[in-house]
């Protein structure tokens, strides 16, 4: 197995953006052109779900009631990958600090994403996601 990221990132997949309010985020992201892509409940997390598109930038929001309504609010930025099982390997070679033991499932889109969490220097979190 190659020892790079690189070789299993593809790009920006996504922006989290936590609201208190999901129709007054969904109808201000409308305003700037952005389009509702996927809208779900995330019924582990209890919380209204959608992903907002723009070319090619997407924000998935979620009503969690605990948004920070600060400057600097965004919760993660979640990197496309090809092979989760490959990345969640290398970063545990690499000592990152992941959140959770082992790889994460959530039924969004059609078939479902597998997922896991990094937390970077600054306390910044860095999800890597795989559409399967």
């Amino acid at each position: 197995m190659e020892n790079k990221f690189q070789s299993f990132i593809t790009g920006l997949q996504h922006i989290g953006l936590p609201t208190n309010d999901i129709e007054a985020t969904i109808s201000f992201y409308e305003t700037l052109g952005f389009q509702v892509v996927y809208r779900t409940i995330n019924e582990k997390a209890g919380e209204q779900v959608a992903f907002l598109r723009l070319g090619d930038v997407t924000i998935e929001t979620y009503e969690n009631k605990q948004a920070a309504l600060l400057n600097g609010a965004w919760d993660h930025i979640a990197l496309n990958v090809t092979d989760i099982e490959a990345v969640f390997r290398l970063a545990r070679e690499k000592g990152l600090n992941i959140i959770d033991s082992e790889i994460q499932f959530l039924p969004f889109w059609e078939k479902g994403v597998k997922y896991f969490i990094v937390i970077g220097p600054n306390k910044e979190k860095v999800e890597f996601n795989q559409y399967l």
